[in-house]
């Protein structure tokens, strides 16, 4: 038995659906005995305690042999970490297996760890299941580094890099073994709709954006998933499972105009909502033929990472050239007309002039705010990616280091960094952060966000109301009024606040 293991998301442990798991599944179907474990479900509270005890019970009813545990930085490798520290030492023998964004960029400090038996790199759905064959064949180590995407130890007890493995085909696989989890669990109340569930159709993305994980793990591959195949999934989860609304989790689900019209055209009839993350130059090409068969088939929202209000810092981001500043002010206009909201992220304080790209951005987003209010504005410090370029190499030269152990990952300083809330990147001086945190407090009163769907109309006045003079006056200091006022109509994101 094989157990797959989904440690809890977020702190709020929302229930979404893993499909990084499924994926794995479908390989798995008919050859290996599996189950899939999601900690979110268990609900609040929840300590990794409680997930010890949960997987602990099944390794002891199933005698399973292999717990393979998907890992994103943040909250679960704050899970991961004790609870696979404490099966291994109940369980010597049981063979331990990382995968993820997490062990993909940091293998070898996952490596440094005596619980954690073999990592997979990148999309490795298929060095999954090669390795396991391998393991129930008895193969020897050296023919287990034959596999590409899987790394482990020599028998010095060194860390050895199993590289990263082709990505697969999307189309070429098996369809999601969706039966092998409850559906009703992960349909939940979104401002898409009040039954959400989230699809992933695409792997990576062909664009080399400096402070973007995904690159060094694809290196500018994009494997899509067929159009039809994909709205025939979406059929599925509305028809035989009552979703109204989906969320796509590509890292570029707009990269073809053809494929993206074709699923929208598919899907028209279902009278549902939906969300996807794209790039601005690319759907500023697109026809209006297109983004009108988008608007009808019912894309509500798409999250765009305009990054910065300065082209010079594009530049540097390894987006100049291809995105400008004026072409986001003209993609929030262009979607205002089809009633397609924009869902803009900005990543501030880049290296190496941390404070006047702060202040420049901050008075980009007042521009996109004055060209289409109801821009969703998303942002966030910048934090550097092991990626070759000119942005990680600047945050080397002021000093920054990634850790060594994964004790150095879990610490507090180091899960704030992982999510985009640390005070302690040394190019970037404390005012700098407070003073864009307090702008944010201030942007979020005066321009609600529309995907707190809590906010009625006359809580939004109240907000607007209180937060005008700050807003028309630039003066964003000491806004205790807001911060008293956010605790009781909670008119921040969770996932924003703090950046």
């Amino acid at each position: 038995m094989i157990l797959l293991y989904n440690p809890p998301s977020s702190a709020q442990r929302k229930p979404i659906l893993p499909c990084s798991l499924l994926a794995l599944g479908a390989l798995l179907e008919g050859r290996h005995d599996y189950a899939i474990v999601d900690a979110n479900l268990l609900g609040l509270p929840a300590l990794p305690g409680d997930t010890v005890e949960l997987l602990d019970r099944r390794i002891r009813q199933t005698d399973a042999a292999i717990l393979a545990v998907t890992v994103m930085p943040g909250p679960q490798l704050q899970d991961a970490v004790p609870v696979c520290t404490e099966l291994k030492r109940r369980h010597p023998k049981l063979t331990i297996i990382w995968g993820g964004y997490f062990p993909s960029q940091h293998s070898q400090t996952v490596l440094k760890s005596d619980f954690v038996d073999y990592v997979l790199r990148g999309h490795s759905e298929r060095a999954f299941v090669a390795l396991l064959d391998a393991l129930a064949d008895g193969a020897t180590k050296q023919q287990i580094r034959e596999i590409r995407g899987v790394c482990d130890r020599d028998d010095a007890g060194q860390p050895q890099d199993g590289g990263m493995p082709a990505l697969p085909k999307p189309a070429e696989l098996p369809a999601w073994p969706h039966h092998r989890v409850n559906i009703a669990d992960y349909l939940r109340p979104t401002f898409l709709g009040s039954r959400t569930i989230g699809h992933h159709s695409s792997y990576g993305c062909p664009f080399f954006c400096g402070f973007c994980a995904v690159v060094n793990m694809v290196n500018g591959a994009w494997v899509p998933d067929e159009a039809d195949r994909v709205a025939a999934t979406v059929r599925m989860l509305v028809e035989q499972h009552g979703a109204n609304a989906i969320e796509f989790y590509d890292n570029n689900f707009f990269v073809s105009e053809k494929r993206v019209r074709h699923f929208a055209e598919q899907i028209t009839d279902l009278n549902i909502s939906w969300w996807g993350e794209g790039r601005i130059d690319t759907m500023w090409k697109f026809s209006d033929e297109t983004w009108q068969a988008m608007a009808d088939s019912g894309l509500r929202m798409v999250f765009l990472g305009a990054e910065s209000g300065s082209d010079e810092t594009l530049a540097r981001m390894n987006k100049g050239g291809k995105q400008t500043v004026a072409q986001t002010l003209q993609m929030a206009e262009k979607m205002g007309h089809y009633g397609i909201v924009p869902e803009y992220s900005f990543v501030l304080g880049n290296p190496p002039n941390p404070e006047a790209d702060v202040q420049s951005t901050m008075a980009f987003v007042r521009k996109v705010k004055e060209v289409n209010p109801d821009t969703e504005v998303i942002l966030y410090m910048y934090t550097p990616v092991p990626l070759d370029g000119t942005l990680f190499e600047d945050a080397k030269q002021s000093g920054f280091a990634f850790p060594e152990t994964l004790d150095g990952w879990v610490s507090d300083d180091w899960q704030n960094f992982a999510q985009r809330r640390s005070t302690g990147l040394p190019w970037l001086g404390y005012p700098v952060q407070q003073r864009l945190q307090d702008f944010e407090r201030v942007l979020n009163a005066y321009h609600p966000t529309s995907t707190l769907t809590h906010l009625t109309p006359i809580r939004r006045k109240v907000l607007r109301a209180v937060s005008a003079w700050r807003y028309r006056s630039g003066f964003h200091r000491w806004p205790f009024e807001l911060r008293a006022l956010h605790k009781v109509l909670r008119y921040r994101r969770p996932e924003t606040s703090g950046f």
